[in-house]
């Protein structure tokens, strides 16, 4: 639903995409039915070439593809809610549960092994593909498919960084342009921004423009917009005082968040452990049946294109570019614009090892992936993101190995864990209550 709506926008839109092939893949066969209907709907409604092919069985068109993007999850509004609810009970307070934490952990011990599966037909039936892993935790994963499958082509995507929309956003905070329609090449080209970091735990490390330093203007805004601003409207727990805790971390460290939605769930300081009261109170945490009503939200406005209450022809009107098929628009196009990816370092942040896999500003081509110079993580900050690397590199090594001693470690060396009893019982009952879903080598002995 979220990347299919978007990638049929995408694929119609664009004269690189439009004569090429769309296959739909959903274990969901009334889901897929749906999705593929809506794809040939809006193909007949534009007038263009894209044939659209479907199937609840991905070797069924791995054949000849050029380009592989993972996106599924399985009941994921379900189980993040029990993964958060049971870390609550623990003193793990995680407002998305998809990432850091016991909730990135387990959704890893989720996903991982499916796309693993994936990984194995890939190499079998079309090797040459890119494959374009856009599934949440999406360090660990790929940090998976480059270790366990590294004859592939493969990066990680999230969309929070999505070009040019993000170097606009920072523009506006900067005061450099009033609206987008004023953000032209000659002001990017003026525009040095660069931001690196974990996936979801990326800073915005340098803002200048025309040679002078516009971050404290970046972080001013913030400031200002702190009492009110949310994330795209949206007033959920994601989105709760997400400036104000940009501000905040600015004022420690002298550096802005750039994801701030989850990054708040990466540190600490707002799980409510303190002795005294903070300025800004303990995060909230996700909301499990709003979450399903925004899903069943999305799914009517597909049902009203495909009975015809909302016109096709509103379609292309109605969304937008999706990150993943931007990229490989680019990459088919050769456009030899940058995105955001992530991937191995190779040098870009200098004082961090070259395969530690980060979010990066990349050259994105077919011949290959180059991520841009940025400079030095600073200090504080890169202590943070060696931690949460070792956290996502053994959850990784944990779920692809059947390993229990590495899945304990992972979970032990998370920075949300502070007890050793508390995290080897939140293990425990979340095997349980995730048993239908869990392979079944976790229950073949026990934890210790």
């Amino acid at each position: 639903m979220f990347f299919g709506r978007q990638c049929i926008w995408q694929m119609v839109h664009s004269e690189y995409l439009n004569k090429g092939t769309l296959s739909l893949v959903d274990t969901n066969e009334e889901r897929l039915n749906k999705l593929v209907k809506l794809a040939r709907m809006v193909v007949e409604a534009n007038n263009v070439d894209l044939k659209i092919e479907g199937s609840v069985d991905r070797k069924e068109v791995l054949e000849d593809a050029d380009f592989v993007v993972l996106s599924f999850a399985d009941d994921t509004v379900k189980y993040r809610g029990i993964d958060c609810e049971i870390s609550e009970k623990y003193g793990i307070r995680m407002c998305s549960g998809d990432t850091i934490g016991p909730g990135g952990i387990f959704r890893a011990m989720r996903e991982l092994p499916t796309i693993m599966e994936c990984a194995r037909d890939i190499e079998e039936i079309c090797p040459e593909a890119w494959v374009i892993n856009y599934i949440n935790p999406s360090t660990v994963n790929g940090m998976a498919l480059k270790r366990y499958a590294p004859n592939l082509k493969t990066f990680a995507l999230c969309d929070s960084h999505h070009m040019p929309h993000k170097k606009i956003i920072y523009a506006k905070r900067a005061g450099i342009i009033e609206n987008e329609n004023e953000y032209t090449e000659e002001v990017d080209r003026k525009f040095d921004l660069r931001i690196a970091g974990v996936n979801h735990f990326t800073w915005l490390l340098k803002a200048e423009y025309e040679g002078k330093d516009v971050l404290p203007e970046i972080a001013e805004s913030l400031r200002r917009s702190a009492e009110t601003e949310t994330v795209g409207g949206d007033t959920g727990a994601k989105a709760l005082f997400n400036d104000a805790i940009s501000y905040q971390l600015y004022d420690i460290f002298g550096y802005v968040p750039t994801c701030t939605a989850h990054t708040k769930e990466y540190v600490p300081y707002w799980q409510g452990l303190g002795k005294l009261e903070d300025d800004i109170p303990p995060l909230s945490i996700w909301e499990t049946e709003d979450r399903y009503k925004r899903h069943e939200e999305m799914w009517q406005q597909i049902d009203s294109f495909l009975s015809g209450e909302t016109p096709i022809e509103e379609y292309m009107t109605s969304f937008g570019p999706d990150h993943a098929t931007d990229i490989i628009e680019n990459m088919v196009g050769g456009l030899r614009k940058p995105f955001y990816i992530n991937t191995f370092n190779q040098g870009a942040v200098t004082n961090m090892n070259d395969d530690a896999f980060l979010e990066l500003l990349c050259e994105v081509t077919m011949d290959g992936v180059k991520p841009l110079p940025v400079g030095e993580m600073p200090r504080g900050i890169r202590g943070m993101q060696e931690v949460v690397l070792d956290t996502h590199e053994l959850t990784a090594e944990a779920v692809v190995e059947g390993d229990r001693k590495k899945l304990r470690r992972a979970m032990l060396t998370d920075p949300l864990v502070n007890s050793i009893a508390d995290a080897d019982q939140i293990i425990d009952e979340l095997l349980e209550l995730e048993k239908n879903i869990i392979p079944e080598h976790w229950y073949e002995k026990s934890l210790t």
